[in-house]
């Protein structure tokens, strides 16, 4: 299997194990990139791209207070991207930024400039190229915007981000933000980083808890599909891939992996 030889799958007894490790991976990440970059300065930051779904608590839950020791400074360097948006007003409740404002950002000290959103009140094709545009200010330098870190979740039908199987996104080569009108999970409209942004990325950790993600985790994870599902599309080039897993996620697989506990 592609890239396989390259990846780490953990396993964590519960979400709230999984959580708390998963908190430590993004501090311990944030400083190993400014500590790349220089450690000091404007340059020196951490840039995360983030998903929506049961990783907005999973966060909220557990990443202030693994940031907290680093001091109030160290969110201000970093810049904060997602991996996918719905077209919907930021209080709507399918808005992942808006979820993750009213949980996670009111207690994680990141600059609002450094935030980086998408405009809802465009219509969706106009939506993907300013988000883009935006992506493209802030990564300067980069055809290709290249985070520190990307977190992914995955759906029941193997869908990451809004690439969705058997979606024409998946073919896409050029655009590094696309528009989608059609999902066939609502909210229909919405906007989603591509494939090569995802394997563009430094590292990928993909998360998943609960038994209805068993099926699904071992086709990608051990099947050799012809026709491969999105999940499985995302082997970052150069970066390392993980993927964070609660037991009852990980309940069909053979394969090896790490088992962790931390309570």
């Amino acid at each position: 299997m592609p890239g396989s030889g390259s990846r780490l799958i953990s396993v964590f007894p519960s979400p709230q194990e999984l959580g708390v490790s998963l908190a430590q991976l993004v501090v311990q990440r944030a400083a190993q990139s400014r500590a790349g970059a220089g450690g000091a300065g404007d340059g020196a930051r951490f840039t995360l791209g983030l998903s929506g779904g049961s990783l907005v608590q999973l966060l909220a839950q557990e990443l202030p207070a693994a940031a907290a020791p680093s001091g109030p400074a160290a969110p201000a360097h970093w810049t904060l991207g997602f991996c996918d948006e719905r077209l919907v007003p930021f209080d709507h409740a399918d808005s992942t930024f808006g979820l993750y404002r009213a949980h996670l950002l009111s207690n994680l000290p990141i600059p609002e400039s450094q935030v980086i959103t998408i405009n809802p009140a465009l219509p969706v094709e106009k939506a993907a190229s300013d988000y883009a545009e935006k992506l493209r200010e802030a990564f300067q330098g980069d055809m290709i915007p290249v985070f520190d870190l990307l977190i992914l979740g995955i759906g029941p039908d193997g869908h990451t981000c809004s690439l969705f199987p058997d979606h024409p996104l998946l073919q896409e080569k050029e655009k590094i933000v696309a528009p989608i009108s059609d999902s066939p999970k609502p909210p229909p409209e919405r906007v989603t980083l591509t494939l090569p942004v995802l394997n563009a990325a430094r590292m990928v950790v993909f998360v998943a808890t609960g038994e209805s993600k068993a099926a699904v985790l071992k086709r990608i994870l051990e099947g050799d599909e012809k026709n491969p599902l999105p999940a499985a599309l995302v082997q970052p080039h150069t970066g390392r891939l993980c993927w964070f897993l609660d037991e009852a996620a990980a309940k069909e697989l053979t394969i090896p992996f790490e088992k962790h506990s931390i309570l």
